[in-house]
């Protein structure tokens, strides 16, 4: 009797208190995003995600470790929701592009995506100085709301390296 009560006593609990905990937790977890598309021009002043995939994955780093996906139109739509939004502070990207003979990292600032059909263009501003057109597939990584200068953050990473080329390796 007394083991049925404790029991009842500790789901009851859990009940009321996950919700809570659930959302302290999830206050707290930066989430990076990653576009993926099937070619990119990248000219003054914007990029252009030609094909954009629906598809928008995000995930966070340790301890949360919490990964997923949402529409890309969701990602987009929500650009400008909270106090500390993408819109009120604008994150950092690393653009890789895998072209034909290299792969060609970009950091930029990204500012007022809009669709174009089923293209996503982004605003830009370069970080770097010295970028050489080219296209190819590619994936854009988008730094978390609220860190987007973190040395730690991916477009932090890359600027410590300023601009990296790698040969392409196809087998």
């Amino acid at each position: 009797m007394k083991t049925n009560r404790f029991l009842i006593l500790v789901t009851a609990s859990l009940f009321f208190l996950t919700p809570a905990l659930a959302d302290e937790n999830l206050d707290s977890v930066q989430l990076l995003y990653v576009q993926n598309s099937h070619d990119v021009s990248v000219e003054k002043g914007k990029i252009t995600l030609k094909k954009i995939s629906q598809i928008t994955i995000f995930f966070s780093d340790r301890p949360k470790r919490i990964a997923g996906h949402m529409t890309t139109k969701d990602f987009v739509d929500e650009w400008s929701e909270g106090d500390n939004s993408f819109e009120a502070d604008p994150p950092n990207a690393a653009l890789s592009i895998f072209g034909k003979d290299e792969i060609v990292d970009i950091e930029v600032t990204l500012m007022n995506p809009r669709f174009d059909e089923d293209n996503l263009v982004y605003d830009i501003a370069i970080l770097e100085e010295d970028v050489k057109p080219i296209s190819g597939q590619c994936s854009l990584f988008i730094d978390p709301v609220g860190r987007p200068a973190s040395p730690t953050s991916v477009a932090g990473v890359h600027r410590r390296e300023k601009r990296r080329v790698r040969h392409a390796v196809i087998h």
